[in-house]
Formats: C-alpha cells, structure tokens, sequence
C-alpha cells in the first residue's frame, strides 16, 4: 500500500528531473556560453539577425556562424538602413523565383543555349537577368570582389550566381533562404571560363573597341557578355562605369564578371546610380561592413576553428588587439625593419604598453591599481613578427602592469590561393582578426580589408616600405573602414579622356595606402 501511494510522487518527481535535463541541454547548445567573455547584449533576438540585416528562418544548426557570430563581436554602432534591408528581402524573393533549378531559370538557360554565338534583338527581354561572379585570386581578393558584384546585382536587379571555383563550397554558407548562389556544376559555359580574357570575343571592351556595338545606335546584342575588370583594366573595359554604358549593359540578359578588385568606389562614378546608393547606404563607410556581414557566414568547420581557438586564447582578454602582417618583399622574411614598424607603430599609438628596461636592475614587475589583460592576435605567413612581440612581453613587465599575450593562430610560410585547408585557415584568421578590439593592419592587403570591414574597425595602416627601411610614420589611421579599389578607372565618361576619378564625386577619394587608389569616405572629417 506504502508503494502505491509514493509511485504518483515518484512520477513527478521523474517529470520534474528531466525537464530540468531538458532546459539544461538547450542551455548549453548555445554557443558560446556568456561566461567565457563574449559580448553581453540587451536584445538578442535583433542583435542576432543584426538590426533585420539577416533573414530569419534558417536552419541554425546547417550554418551556426550566421546567428552567432553576433556574440563574439561588441554590438555594432552601424545599423543597415531600412531601405537596405526591404532590398535584400525583395532580392532573396528574385533569387527563389529566378534562381538554379526554377522553371524561370530553365527558360532562361533555354534561351542562352539556342542563342550560341548569336545575337538577339534589343528588344528582347527576359524576367530573369543574371550576373555570374568568377572565382579569382586570393581569398582576400574574392570576398571583396563577390561583394562589389551582388551590390551590382542590387543596383540592376540581377540575380548573383557564384563559380564556386576550388573551395568557396567548403569556405561559405548560402546566404540566400531556400535557395542556393552557386552555379550548377552543368551550367553550359562553364568549361569557356577559363579562357576569358579582354582579348575574347565576349568581353564587352574588346566589342566597343572594334565596333561590333555601339551606345549610339540600336545594336544587336548578344545574350551574354564578358566583363573584365581585372587589375589591367584598359580604357574600353573602364566604360562600364560610364552611365550610356550602363544602359546598353543592362539589356544583355547575362554578364560574367572576372575581377580582383573592390569596385565598389567606381559604381559611386555612375551617375545614374547615386540616388540608390546613398538610400542603400546614407552611412557610405558601411558597405562592405553590411554587404560582409550579410553574405558571407563561415561553414561549420570554419567556424569551429574561429571558436575554438577565440576560447582558448582571446575569450578572457580585457582588451583584444588584432595585428595582420603581409610583406610584399620578394623574400620570405621575417625582416627587422617591419619587426621594428610593428613596434614603432603600436607603442607610437599607444596601442600597445612599453616595457621596463630591465638590463641591470632587479626590477621584477611595474605595478598598477587596475593592470589589465590584452590578448595580441597576430597573423602572418611566418612566424617571426609574432616570436619577437611574445618575448619582448614575456622577458620584459610592462610600465603599465598590463599583463600581454601574444598568439599566431598559423604560420602558412606562403599564399596557397585556392588550397581548401590554407583557405579555411585563412578565412578563420580573418574572422578572428574582426573580433578585435583594436586593429593594425598592412598596407594594399585585401585579408586587412575583409577583417576592418567584418569587424566595423578604422584600423591603423601600417605603410609599405619602397626600401626595406622602416617608414617614418610608420602607420597612420584609416579614413574609414572600406577596402580600397586598386585598380579605378582613369577615363572621365563626361571629358572622354583620361581624368583623376578621385574627384568626381564627394565621398570617394584616393586610399592612403595606395596612392592611385579610391575609397569610399563618408564625412568631410574623414578626409
């Protein structure tokens, strides 16, 4: 009898044991716990989505990087516009219409197909038009170059689709709900892309330089064109930012785009574009930082590695400083005029604390009422600069007490563009470089670009020596965070000749690292 009367609370209790085992595993799935100092946020549910950058309604555990990547990161003082964010929602609804496998994207395909080396009327048009991004260069180079692509794809109402090249697949997650922007593997000109080049008969340069189309007359168009807008861009490639252009372009049904630039200034150049882009962006120096954010999310295995490395190493930091090293010296270094611009810069900035000159004294440690930990994250191709920092702060106290780590997550010796594990490792050490606090950055590196623009950081620049002599200054503060456009156009669409398009239009304006460069600026005290 005792039994039976105790059975019923022996069954509560059980419900009550596993409900809690229940709450406690959902509790834990989040990663990562706030505890191991990530950053705490008021309103989690829009710092997730990032003030609606980001669509809801994915599969969280296919991707985690696109609603976590928000912990790790102070929240964000930029906000996308709204006009910013009701584009991208009408942009995800184009791309599930039009995109690889819908009945709109098979019409389409038909078209091309029957098409061949032909032309078709101007008249002609198609519900869907597309835009396909080559997989070029580095993967610096690539992030920088896909971005300035979907924003043309928005400018133009065209649907991005991505070559996937040798690793974008295994780098990136789609950034598009139900739906995917990679090219399918059976796409019929795939195998023609390698052998595009501003001297093909596709490229649009080549076609106006020989007359085979005219912004003047009604021409007949072909139902695909090639776009290079590569780093030896000439001047009939650069007529694609001139706005007559534009509207010829607009007709062609497909573009391919192969470039290694940040072109993004250049659409600033196109007049008929301003108005959009100053509703997209009424903040400029925050494209890349929304454009970025919004598209690429790092996959799984990526991610695993930014984690697991930020908790080992950065997580309990007071402050975390990042410092991304790139030479452009024919040798493999490490050379003691950039150890000493490092140096130079930072102690300069007060970024980072001198250290007690302990030679013949018995100074142990300086000693300060609030010492601090900071947590220097330094990447390099070689592991000199970092060695040399890490034993200055470990042989040395520092004046202020301020106790300093210094940790290189890999050492890769040499670029291995396309080589799936060097690039994973890359782009994690991009990543992990955005999560800083504060950051240092080398000059004409497009890894320091992606990392300033990722993180919403102005960086300090440290400048490219001519003579393997440390520069005086050896860094300067960037005007804004946008990666700079190395290889603009040099051709006035309005003066038909060659002109400085650094001062076309206001906010964009030559780069302080490259001199020949432009970059997007936002208020006359950035410049």
């Amino acid at each position: 009898m005792g039994l039976t009367k105790s059975l019923p609370n022996f069954l509560i209790a059980l419900s009550l044991i596993i409900l809690l085992m229940i709450i406690i595993l959902f509790t834990n799935s989040t990663t990562p716990p706030l505890e191991v100092g990530v950053s705490e946020h008021v309103d989690m549910a829009e710092d997730k989505l990032q003030g609606g950058l980001l669509a809801a309604g994915f599969d969280e555990q296919s991707c985690l990087s696109r609603y976590e990547s928000f912990l790790y990161r102070k929240t964000a003082p930029y906000k996308p516009s709204p006009y910013l964010v009701s584009k991208l929602r009408s942009y995800e609804d184009l791309h599930k219409r039009c995109g690889p496998g819908t009945a709109s994207y098979n019409k389409t395909l038909e078209q091309l197909l029957k098409s061949g080396d032909h032309g078709y009327n101007v008249g002609s048009t198609d519900n869907c038009n597309y835009v396909v991004w080559l997989s070029y260069s580095g993967l610096g180079n690539r992030i920088m170059t896909l971005a300035s692509v979907f924003l043309y794809a928005l400018l133009t109402d065209r649907v991005l689709l991505v070559d996937r090249g040798k690793d974008m697949a295994d780098l990136f997650c789609e950034p598009f709900p139900e739906t995917s922007w990679f090219l399918p593997l059976d796409f019929p000109m795939i195998n023609k892309f390698g052998s595009f080049d501003q001297k093909s008969p596709e490229s649009y340069g080549n076609m106006v330089k020989n007359n085979l189309i005219n912004v003047s007359t009604e021409s007949v168009l072909p139902f695909y064109m090639y776009l290079h807008l590569a780093h030896d861009i000439d001047d009939h490639d650069s007529l694609f930012y001139c706005d007559d252009h534009q509207a010829l372009l607009r007709q062609v049904p497909w573009l391919i785009v192969r470039t290694n630039n940040y072109f993004v200034p250049g659409l600033f150049l196109v007049p008929s574009y301003e108005d959009e882009l100053t509703m997209l962006f009424p903040d400029k120096r925050t494209i890349f930082h929304h454009l970025g954010r919004y598209l690429f999310h790092p996959t799984n295995q990526v991610w695993g590695l930014i984690t697991r490395y930020y908790k080992a190493y950065l997580a309990m930091a007071d402050e975390r400083i990042g410092i991304q090293v790139r030479v452009f010296d024919k040798g493999s270094g490490p050379y003691q005029y950039v150890t000493n611009q490092i140096s130079a810069c930072t102690l300069g900035e007060k970024l980072l604390p001198e250290v007690v000159d302990t030679a013949g004294s018995n100074v142990v440690n300086a000693s300060s009422a609030n010492p601090k930990v900071k947590a220097v994250l330094m990447t390099s191709l070689v592991s000199g600069y970092y060695e040399s920092l890490r034993n200055m702060y470990w042989e040395h106290p520092t004046v202020t007490g301020d106790i300093i780590g210094v940790y290189q997550p890999s050492h890769e010796e040499h670029q291995q563009t396309e080589r799936r594990l060097h690039d994973m490792k890359a782009l994690a050490e991009m990543y992990l470089l955005s999560f800083t606090d504060v950051l240092v950055t080398s000059a004409r590196s497009t890894f320091g670009y992606v990392a300033q623009g990722l993180g919403g950081l102005r960086p300090w620049i440290l400048y490219k020596s001519d003579n393997q002599t440390t520069p005086d200054p050896p860094c300067r503060r960037a005007m804004s965070m946008e990666p700079c456009f190395h290889s603009p156009p040099t051709y006035g669409c309005k003066a038909k000749k060659r002109i400085d398009t650094g001062n076309v239009v206001p906010h964009v304006r030559h780069c302080e690292d490259v001199s020949w460069g432009l970059k997007v600026v936002d208020t006359p005290a950035e410049l």
